[in-house]
């Protein structure tokens, strides 16, 4: 195994050693100077084109792109972090995960990792409060989205119900219509017969007092005897009317001395 560490060593071209080391060197300042866009390019270069797969390379890349909020590449570079056999630093880049994806909003993929990084490392704090964050979290989304559905569903029943009533007062308001509709036609009935009665009796009326006219008028034999005696209707009926007149007021003068008390001191001749 030593050989093989030697020979491989040996094939090394130490050019390319130096070269390496320098990046690593200009990587780790720009990182540790906060200049992270520097830091991941440089780090890139060392794991794509120099093929280090040290574990404090790739974390540092990794962090790097998590500082640069470039999500899709972090989550790539801590997935090459979790083949590490140092369970420490593995249970870190789970616990990264974790919290990328609690940012993107995707709570069950954030909780599965953070189960990860805390079956690598228990003793990860940080970790565990993450993943009883997250979880209460879920929970109180769970929560609101069950409220949100209950909301939604009785907002539809109240929807039906004021439908329901809306149409139970349409209908109502239709028979008070057709009733209302139909006690107006009864009036308007009653009123037609009322004005047909009224018509009829007036009608009625002006034939008796037609007829009464009628009975009065003189008899055709009358009137010839008037016209020979060349006296007209007309005064005919006025010499009819005094003898009425004059007849009445002689039966009322008898009807009168016929009821005055005798004279006892008379006698009854």
């Amino acid at each position: 195994m030593i050989l093989g560490i030697l020979l491989a060593l040996l094939a090394v071209d130490p050019g390319d050693i130096g070269k390496v080391n320098a990046a690593k060197s200009e990587a780790k300042k720009a990182y540790l100077a906060g200049d992270y866009k520097a830091a991941a390019v440089k780090y890139q270069y060392l794991v794509d084109s120099a093929g280090v797969t040290e574990d404090e390379v790739l974390m540092n890349l990794a962090n790097s792109y998590f500082n640069l909020n470039d999500t899709t590449q972090a989550l790539g570079s801590y997935q090459r972090v979790t083949q590490s056999t140092n369970n420490n630093l593995k249970s870190r880049a789970f616990q990264q995960m974790g919290v990328l994806n609690n940012r993107e909003g995707k709570f069950e993929e954030a909780l599965a990792s953070l189960k990860l990084a805390l079956k690598a490392d228990p003793t990860n704090d940080d970790a565990r409060f993450n993943y009883e964050m997250i979880k209460k979290k879920l929970e109180e989304e769970k929560k609101k989205q069950q409220q949100d559905q209950n909301k939604e569903d009785q907002d539809k029943k109240d929807q039906n119900k004021d439908s329901n009533e809306e149409e139970k007062k349409d209908q109502k308001d239709q028979k008070d219509s057709d009733k209302k509709k139909e006690q107006e036609q009864k009036d308007q009935e009653k009123k037609d017969q009322e004005k047909k009665d009224k018509e009829q009796q007036q009608k009625e009326q002006e034939e008796k007092e037609q007829q009464e006219k009628d009975s009065k008028e003189l008899p055709p034999s009358v009137k010839d005897k008037l016209k020979d005696m060349n006296m007209s209707e007309e005064k005919a009926k006025m010499i009819l009317e005094a003898m009425k007149a004059q007849e009445i007021q002689y039966l009322q003068q008898n009807k009168r001395k016929a009821t005055k008390p005798k004279d006892k001191a008379k006698p009854d001749w």
